[in-house]
């Protein structure tokens, strides 16, 4: 835990609530994930993207958190970052996302279906010896479009899909939809090959969730699965499983009201944000492990790009 009496770096002195949010980071598995999200949200009038990134880190001290973790609370919180002297009541609603509605999470999970459901209704599952990720890519992103994949969340390009062949089964991470160009520019005006700027209409929202074995967050997928359509379900490689719902097409409303009712299940509304890196479907995590399918279906992306 940081001492946040000492300046940890220049810029304009942190109010008061601010330093004491930094002083007091709850435990994993206490909250520490909303906790990164709300604290970060109140850094971006203060500091920037670097900064609050180091920031968080030293103030989660030695608590176990996730790749990437640090930096997706930073970028997701951007986009409803507090402005001092702004209306509260306008701000809040901007930011408002539904609780976690306990009762009806454990009333899917008790419903039965599971991850042998999950993996029973895919047409084409893919867990073998031999990576499959760019035939999925391919089905799920036909055509040559700009697609913005990385080893970690600060190794990354933005590429056309022909430039990639061949080398994505090495990827950890790979942004959901298709890149309007080659390079975007930051909130803080830098030029970078992963912005939301450079980033194109949604093609898929992805659902991950936080908490639960994976067969409970397999029961979630499956549930909303009978909403919209799904056409893929990666294992992290980890705790968690991504879910692709294809939207291509589709008004922001009803994907907010079906990301609303996703988060309210226990999924992680940071992968609203079109430029949220997910995870490489079959590809390697840093660790070397892989990435695995447990549901694919590319009939349900349409052919024309």
């Amino acid at each position: 835990m940081i001492s946040t009496s000492t300046p940890i770096c220049q810029g304009k002195p942190l109010p008061q609530f601010v330093r004491d949010l930094l002083s007091a980071p709850p435990r994993r598995g206490g909250g520490l994930h909303n906790w990164l999200f709300r604290t970060a949200r109140v850094l971006h009038p203060f500091r920037s993207r670097e900064e609050i990134i180091d920031l968080l880190r030293a103030a989660a001290g030695g608590e176990p958190v996730k790749s990437g973790e640090i930096e997706s609370a930073v970028d997701s919180s951007a986009g409803c970052a507090w402005i001092p002297g702004a209306s509260g009541g306008m701000e809040k609603k901007k930011s408002r996302w539904p609780t976690l509605n306990t009762a009806k999470r454990a009333s899917i999970i008790e419903s039965g279906a599971g991850l042998a459901d999950l993996w029973e209704l895919s047409p084409n599952p893919r867990v073998d010896e031999e990576s499959k990720t760019e035939a999925i890519i391919d089905a799920l992103f036909p055509g040559d479009p700009w697609l913005c994949c990385g080893f970690s969340n600060d190794r990354f390009h933005t590429r056309r899909r022909s430039d990639w062949r061949g080398a994505l089964s090495e990827m950890q991470l790979i942004v959901p939809n298709p890149m309007s160009d080659e390079w975007g520019t930051t909130k803080e005006g830098k030029k970078s090959q992963h912005t939301l700027s450079n980033t194109g209409p949604r093609r898929f929202l992805v659902v991950e969730q936080d908490s639960g074995t994976p067969d409970e967050q397999a029961s979630v997928l499956v549930h909303l699965a009978k909403i919209a359509p799904l056409a893929l379900a990666v294992h992290s490689g980890s705790k968690s499983i991504h879910g692709w719902f294809y939207c291509e097409g589709k008004a922001e409303e009803p994907l907010r009201r079906f990301m609303n009712y996703a988060v309210s299940l226990g999924a992680d509304r940071a992968t609203w944000t079109r430029s949220q890196f997910v995870r490489m479907p079959d590809g390697a995590r840093d660790n070397g492990k892989r990435q695995a399918v447990y549901f694919f279906n590319p009939e349900v992306v349409k052919d024309e790009y």
